[in-house]
């Protein structure tokens, strides 16, 4: 009876305090603020399988970079530990290599040379870089957007992050080298010239800047001749299955890079890398079938999901779905390794200017924004010592997006002290 009684009042308590929170929060969404946009909730508690608060959850938002999620948990699903480089096959003095869309050769930030040292010991290479199967732009990216650094065009054997790195000291640097010649110092607000690898540097600029290369074959011969002077040829893919796997750096520090700085060329080619485990002909489409037909075949809400970055207005997800998501990787992933991937509230990557702790982070998690809307999704850690599992979006906004965000960390700074 004692019994019946302790776990009548634990389940009264429970009301109570999910009630509490539901009118806390819903009289909070219902400020003028909120009025002239849309917004979606959801905060589910994984230890007790409770929906701690809900709010359009079931309703479709444009989720802008909070699409990386998704990139995320289908490249930890198929790739190995290390990244596949590329996929290589020998013969005497002459090696053959094939792209497995390795967004690391030679990058700036991750400058690996895995597939320049190999091939540094054949005295023939041959190239084989026209297994995408995808365009160089995804759907519904904004055209304008061609010379700016979060906008590289994909392909299967990126080079240094597929962008001329150029910046000056007492002259101007360059990477790759062999573009130097195409930079001109110049008052302009463009970076490069339409479709043609021809680079502006601004007579006052003092950053660096990166801009998006135009991937052709006249710059890929360029490139690799740069690097292996009179070694190199190139050759179509034929279909032919290469057997043998050449790795690379660490995968979580893709990972973590991607998500910490929320690059939209590491997801994209992600994707493309992934789907080099499933066949040879690469194809971030293929990956995202795959994915959802197999692994997210559960999802209560089937996504619109066109791309790996999140740049394209096309796709559609449900905050329902990224709590789904989420929730998965929190089952599958050991904790330490998987906050480890997030950028962390007033620390790191995107949300360091934001979501700051008292004593300690209290959100890890990835931010999505495009032009009108804001997403934020992932873990909020409780003074109790809770994990909630949250994805909180906002779309069609005209205020700023340092208001939304200022909005949305009032609540989670509630939900953090009373749940």
């Amino acid at each position: 009876m004692k019994r019946i009684v302790v776990l009548v009042l634990i389940v009264c308590a429970s009301a109570c305090k999910s009630g509490r929170i539901t009118k806390h929060i819903s009289r909070q969404l219902e400020t003028p603020f909120y009025d002239n946009q849309f917004t979606g909730f959801l905060v589910y508690n994984p230890k007790t399988n409770d929906t701690v608060f809900s709010y359009n959850a079931n309703c479709y938002f444009t989720p802008a970079s909070n699409t990386k999620i998704f990139t995320l948990y289908s490249a930890l699903e198929l790739l190995p530990n290390n990244i596949p480089a590329f996929k290589y096959k020998t013969d005497g003095d002459t090696v053959t290599i094939k792209g497995t869309g390795n967004p690391t050769f030679l990058h700036p930030f991750f400058n690996d040379s895995t597939a320049l040292n190999l091939c540094k010991n054949y005295s023939h290479v041959k190239v084989i870089c026209n297994n995408l199967e995808d365009e160089k732009f995804g759907p519904g990216w904004a055209w304008e957007d061609y010379d700016t650094y979060f906008s590289p065009e994909r392909s299967s054997f990126p080079m240094y992050g597929n962008v001329a790195t150029i910046g000056k000291t007492d002259s101007l640097q360059v990477i790759p080298e062999a573009l130097a010649q195409n930079v001109t110092e110049v008052l302009t607000r463009k970076r490069r010239k339409y479709n043609q690898n021809i680079f502006y540097y601004n007579k006052k600029q003092q950053d660096t800047i990166e801009v998006p290369l135009v991937i052709d074959s006249t710059l890929i011969k360029q490139l690799w001749q740069a690097i292996l002077p009179n070694k190199v040829s190139f050759q179509n893919t034929n279909n032919e299955s290469f057997e043998q796997v050449a790795y690379g750096i660490s995968s979580d520090s893709l990972y973590k890079h991607m998500m910490a700085v929320s690059d939209n060329f590491l997801a994209e080619q992600m994707l493309i890398m992934a789907s080099s485990t499933l066949s040879d002909t690469l194809s971030s489409q293929r990956v995202r079938t795959h994915i959802l037909k197999h692994q997210l075949n559960d999802l209560k809400q089937q996504p619109r999901w066109v791309d790996g970055s999140g740049l394209s207005r096309y796709n559609l997800f449900t905050p329902t779905s990224f709590v789904q998501v989420l929730t998965k990787l929190y089952g599958e992933i050991p904790r330490k390794r998987l906050f480890n991937l997030f950028p962390v509230g007033g620390k790191t990557g995107t949300l360091k200017r934001y979501y700051h702790g008292n004593d300690a982070p209290y959100i890890y998690a990835k931010s999505g924004t495009v032009g009108n809307n804001y997403s934020l999704s992932g873990y909020l850690i409780t003074n109790s010592g809770d994990t909630l599992i949250f994805s909180f979006m906002n779309n069609h906004y005209r205020q700023s997006t340092i208001a939304v965000k200022h909005h949305m960390e009032t609540v989670f700074e509630w939900l953090r002290d009373n749940y």
